[in-house]
């Protein structure tokens, strides 16, 4: 018999172990600068390798799990991420830390579809499903507030290697878990691994990203630059047509004609995007400019947090009966406005008033996007194909955040190096000065032997910062628009499950 709460908080567990491994390396990035000398795109990486490789392979994973078992690839996906994990907090220099990071997105990337698809097969009504899915998305809102401050509290007292050995358990109790309480379920008519489709999206995905950390120190309007996406363009181009012609593609090009399937897409996303571009940036506004500690850090990201969780729940318990669109566009706005307030903040803002106030809004905004999103998007396939949807709400989660934090790092990083050398190229010498330029830490660390320098060094961060949000809040807005004209006003009936259910079987003769 199958416990349905125990296998929901199983999988809950184990998207919340991915989760804080996603959100807990962002409070140590200071830490990881000084100890490790490493400069502002060596901290990109150290983000974006993980994200990298999560958002490269979880198209191919999600059908793997579909087609040669649901529970074995959680087990093996937790136990691989507990292993690397090890590995990270072993590694004792900047390029053997993103090797391990790269490493655990790969597992990383077998668990997240694989803990939907299981959702999906277990809660099989729309209404229990929904409620499922936001409990689900909860557990992201929860990772966001425990990564940080479980950092927070760790690098108080020890090295940043401990934040990786904290995960190792976590995984392990998750593993338990799966092992206990998750029934086994898969799809045998899944076809074989897209091999070209699945090498020329990895391709087109690294080269993107690659492109956008290396633009600030290459030139945005670069050679280089301006090669890497021309050739990112052409992969992706190559891609659709990859899949359009083979048998089995690794996806269904034309499930993007579906509008419930491609603008939840673009607003989870979009979400995702200002989500991890935001944490990357004011983690180190809060402890390069405002000096405060990694665990005071990590308590002040529990607004942002806990509405993210409260409004995931709240807005799928909401888009069923007012419609996915109803719920989404409003979310999307309420982020655009939170990026452009925080936008404004001066080096004294009051935390409180001021801040408190701006992540509630931006949690609050995420949280009402990405679950009824995710919930459109999983509506689209049937529940024996539940993999493949739930890969592709995973891919578009991690590739928004893969490009958030390249995208917004990549921004701030040109504005702060162009402002930082106007502003204080004059009183350094010229190797100083670039190093500064390249690396936040460093930068403060030569404002601490100079005084005179700091309020410098904090305008030329503002200027980049600044920039940053105010280009992720136009998006947001963007994405608002757009989402109210093309995601549909698809009302439910509570009482009308068994209409749901029959609509779902018409999806599947159609897919």
């Amino acid at each position: 018999m199958v416990r349905k709460p125990l296998v929901l908080l199983t999988v809950c567990l184990a998207t919340l172990t991915i989760n804080i491994g996603t959100m807990v390396v962002n409070v140590a990035l200071p830490s990881m600068a000084d100890q490790l000398d490493a400069s502002t795109k060596d901290l990109l990486w150290i983000v974006d390798g993980y994200n990298l490789a999560f958002a490269a392979l979880v198209l191919a994973m999600g059908s793997l799990s579909d087609r040669f078992g649901r529970r074995p690839a959680l087990v093996i996906g937790l136990a691989g991420f507990a292993a690397s994990s090890a590995a990270a907090a072993l590694a004792d220099g900047s390029a053997a830390l993103i090797a391990a990071r790269v490493v655990m997105g790969v597992f990383a990337a077998l668990i997240f579809p694989t803990t939907l698809s299981i959702i999906s097969n277990t809660f099989t009504g729309r209404r229990e499903r929904a409620s499922a899915i936001g409990l689900w998305g909860a557990s992201s809102g929860v990772g966001v507030a425990v990564g940080p401050v479980m950092g927070g509290f760790l690098l108080a007292h020890y090295s940043w290697h401990s934040i990786f050995w904290a995960l190792v358990p976590i995984a392990v109790v998750a593993l338990g878990l799966t092992l206990a309480f998750v029934p086994e379920s898969r799809d045998p008519d899944v076809p074989r691994i897209d091999r070209p489709g699945f090498v020329v999206s990895v391709a087109a995905l690294a080269v993107l990203t690659w492109t956008i950390i290396e633009a600030p120190g290459r030139g945005w309007g670069s050679a280089e630059t301006l090669t890497g996406f021309g050739v990112a363009a052409v992969l992706i181009l190559v891609f659709i047509q990859i899949e359009r012609a083979v048998r089995n593609p690794m996806i269904d090009v034309t499930l993007f004609l579906d509008r419930r399937f491609s603008a939840a897409c673009a607003a989870v996303t979009i979400a995702f995007f200002a989500l991890f571009g935001f944490i990357f940036l004011i983690t180190q506004f809060f402890q390069f400019v405002r000096e405060y500690t990694p665990l005071e850090t990590g308590l002040r990201f529990l607004p942002v947090a806990f509405s993210i969780a409260a409004s995931s729940v709240i807005g799928s318990q909401l888009a069923p009966r007012l419609g996915t669109r109803a719920i989404v566009a409003p979310g999307m706005a309420l982020m655009g406005a939170a990026f452009l307030w925080i936008s404004t903040v001066p080096v004294g803002v009051t935390y409180a008033t001021v801040v408190i106030p701006q992540m509630i809004l931006l949690g609050t905004g995420i949280g009402l996007v990405t679950a009824p999103a995710t919930e459109s998007i999983m509506r689209v396939l049937p529940p024996a194909r539940a993999g493949v949807g739930s890969a592709v709400n995973d891919a578009t989660r991690e590739l928004g955040g893969t490009l958030g934090v390249a995208v917004v790092g990549a921004l701030f990083s040109s504005q702060y190096a162009d402002r930082l050398i106007e502003l204080i190229g004059q009183h350094l010498y010229p190797a100083t000065a670039a190093k500064a330029s390249e690396s936040v830490g460093y930068a403060h660390a030569v404002a601490a032997q100079a005084p005179a320098l700091r309020d410098l060094v904090d305008t030329a961060f503002l200027d980049g910062f600044n920039l940053a949000c105010v280009t992720v809040g136009v998006i947001c807005l963007v994405g608002a628009a757009a989402a109210w004209f093309a995601l549909p006003a698809d009302r439910y009936d509570p009482l009308a499950d068994e209409t749901a259910q029959a609509h779902d079987a018409q999806l599947t003769a159609r897919h």
